[in-house]
């Protein structure tokens, strides 16, 4: 019954899928209610910091700013969209406790509303890209559209982990901070605003190979900056969302009835 139980509340919550976009695009606008530019204050924000730490890191590493702005401006928008669906995933249940004690409605409807939200500040912060590659005087090649794909396999190793999340948090609300510092901590283990070609020769591989985080940029930054992603890199991706997603319906439809009791 753990796993039926967990398939019949996912199910129903993505035939239902109207309920999270809704409630997603409500987060949005009553974020940014009576504000003149809205969620591109983000974007504005994001442009600024990939700016400031382009230079900054470029001039301390001596890397071409024609190739190191495109590749931190990537880096840091698809982190911005990882970290973000994480850490307010686990916030997921938490935030939307007065509806699950009064409303009877999937619990994972609540997960893909965190995930449609951020999708929307994603595609905001796309448009930063393309900015970035004509201010280096670069361009976007058609191995772009290996992007969308790529996106796809990130999005649903994301749903996984984001469900996981908020059924621990929802029980331990001490893990929302704990997974925030591990964040923190990911953000500079991964090859986000330093590239891997400054490590020394002798540097494990392995280090990045076991790390998700950096194969699950790599989809998608790698397409935008003209590059084909390797195939230990969609491997992995695919291997994790299979392997993460049957824990987590086992583990999600062991407790989805004491949720609303945690709450």
């Amino acid at each position: 019954m753990t796993f039926s139980d967990a398939v019949a509340d996912i199910g129903e919550a993505v035939r239902k899928r109207h309920l999270a976009t809704t409630f997603g695009w409500q987060d949005v606008a009553q974020r940014y209610r009576r504000s003149r530019i809205g969620a591109f204050w983000l974007t504005i924000n994001m442009g600024v910091m990939i700016g400031a730490l382009g230079l900054i890191f470029g001039n301390l590493f001596r890397a071409p700013m024609q190739e190191f702005l495109p590749f931190v401006g990537c880096g840091l928008i698809v982190w911005s969209f990882i970290s973000t669906c994480l850490s307010e995933g686990c916030a997921a249940f938490i935030g939307a406790e007065g509806i699950i004690l009064q409303v009877r409605m999937p619990l994972f409807t609540h997960v893909m509303r965190t995930l449609w939200r951020n999708i929307i500040v994603f595609a905001h912060n796309l448009v930063i890209v393309p900015v970035a590659l004509i201010a280096v005087s670069a361009s976007i090649s058609w191995a772009a559209l290996i992007a969308l794909p790529g996106f796809l396999v990130v999005s649903i190793n994301l749903l996984w982990m984001m469900l996981v999340l908020a059924t621990i948090c929802a029980r331990f609300r001490d893990m929302t901070q704990v997974v925030q510092n591990f964040l923190q901590v990911i953000f500079y283990a991964t090859p986000i605003v330093w590239q891997m070609k400054t490590l020394p020769a002798n540097f494990p591989a392995y280090f990045f190979d076991f790390n998700p985080f950096y194969h699950l940029i790599t989809l998608i930054r790698a397409p935008l900056l003209g590059e084909i992603p390797s195939s230990v890199t969609w491997l992995y991706a695919i291997t994790t969302s299979i392997l993460g997603w049957l824990f987590a319906l086992w583990f999600f439809g062991r407790y989805r009835k004491r949720i609303p009791y945690w709450l």
